[in-house]
This record gives C-alpha cells, sequence and structure tokens, in this order.
C-alpha cells in the first residue's frame, strides 16, 4: 500500500484522443507523481493507430516501452493487467484517491455508472467513486447520444467531474499541441494540481479592447 498523496491513476480507454493521455502523464511525471495505468484492450489499438506506440503482449516488454516513451525510470510507472484483481488499484483500502480516465469511451462511462467493475479500469474508477475520491472521465464522443448523456449525469450526480475534450481557442492556439495542451491545463486544476501550460484566462495581458 502506498499512501503517497502524489499517487495518480491514469486510465485509458479506445476512444480517440490518446494523445491527452501522454501529454497529462508526461506532465505529472515531470512533477514526481507516482501513476497507476490501467489500459483497456482497445487503448493498446489506439496508441498505436495515433501515437505509434507498439504495446508488446508481454507485461514487461509494455511497461519498458511506456517508460521509454515517457522518459521516466524505476517505479514511478505502474502497468497493470485488465483482470489484476490483486492489484492496490482493486482495493478501497490501498487506491490513490485520485483518478483520471483520458480518453473515455461511451462503453467505459456507462460501466462506471453501472458499477459493472467488468475489468481493473472499470473496478478503480469505482473504487474512487465510493471512496468519495476525485474522478475524472474525459469523454471524446460527438454527438452525444441520450445514454451518454444519462449517463453522465448519474455520474456528475455521484461526484464524478464529467471533463468531455473540448479544447477553447481564445488563447491563440497555434498548433493541435496547443489544443492538447488546454485540455490537459484544465484536467490537471481539477486535480488540483498548479499547471503552467496555459495562462488562466484575466491575466494573459490582452484586452477586448486593445
Amino acid at each position: 500500500m502506498s499512501d503517497c498523496k502524489a499517487d495518480i491513476t491514469i486510465g485509458i480507454t479506445g476512444a480517440s484522443g490518446v494523445a491527452y493521455a501522454l501529454r497529462l502523464m508526461q506532465v505529472l511525471l515531470a512533477g514526481n507523481h507516482r501513476l497507476h495505468l490501467a489500459l483497456s484492450p482497445a487503448a493498446r489499438l489506439v496508441l498505436a493507430t495515433e501515437a505509434n506506440i507498439q504495446l508488446p503482449r508481454s507485461h514487461d516488454a509494455a511497461v519498458t516501452v511506456l517508460r521509454e516513451t515517457l522518459e521516466v525510470e524505476g517505479g514511478q510507472l505502474t502497468l497493470y493487467g485488465e483482470q489484476d484483481w490483486m492489484s492496490p488499484l482493486a482495493s478501497g483500502s490501498s487506491a490513490p484517491r485520485r483518478m483520471v480516465v483520458v480518453p473515455c469511451t461511451g462503453g467505459a462511462l456507462s460501466a462506471i455508472a453501472l458499477g459493472a467493475s467488468n475489468n481493473l479500469l472499470e473496478r478503480a474508477a469505482d473504487v474512487v467513486l465510493k471512496e468519495k475520491g476525485r474522478l475524472i472521465l474525459v469523454p471524446r464522443e460527438m454527438p452525444l447520444s441520450s445514454i451518454h448523456l444519462r449517463h453522465m449525469l448519474t455520474l456528475s450526480d455521484m461526484g464524478a467531474v464529467i471533463m468531455p475534450a473540448c479544447p477553447g481557442f481564445y488563447h491563440g492556439a497555434e498548433s493541435v499541441d496547443d489544443l492538447i495542451a488546454f485540455v490537459v491545463a484544465r484536467i490537471l486544476e481539477h486535480l488540483g494540481e498548479t499547471q503552467t501550460l496555459v495562462s488562466p484566462w484575466g491575466y494573459t495581458g490582452k484586452s477586448v479592447n486593445s
């Protein structure tokens, strides 16, 4: 069991937008956080398709690839298997009290809202909810069906933060990286972390009338 307040769980599912997860992890690792990573099977496909990160089937080999990609060593990043029910993430007595699912599919959203716990990622989210921790879900879907919206409302009522990947343009974004940074900055703020990726609104020195 780790009592480190810097521990955060990151869940990655098969929705498009894995760049958000990678950038978030880079920032948190640079801030000396310990990350606990849970992947859905489809997340591996998205990592390969969108980020050209091919994760081997071997657990140890996959960990090596992730650590090399994120430029981190040692125990700062831990990867768990989909059915690793003996991991700290599966128990309220040891799981980190903060978790971000980014990007979050409609399927994962549904399972978390219903408490299905079909895999470790879903169970980890369920644990954070029941322990009254901070669960942030970053859906990347459009348009949203009534099913999605009902599950979002259910989760919001339970205390989860629903944060769709909707980057703002008012900071003068000049690249895709700027748009990614905007979303990651908002995630960090809701984790209670100081962020320097995007200047707070009203503090940029710009004026509407200038």
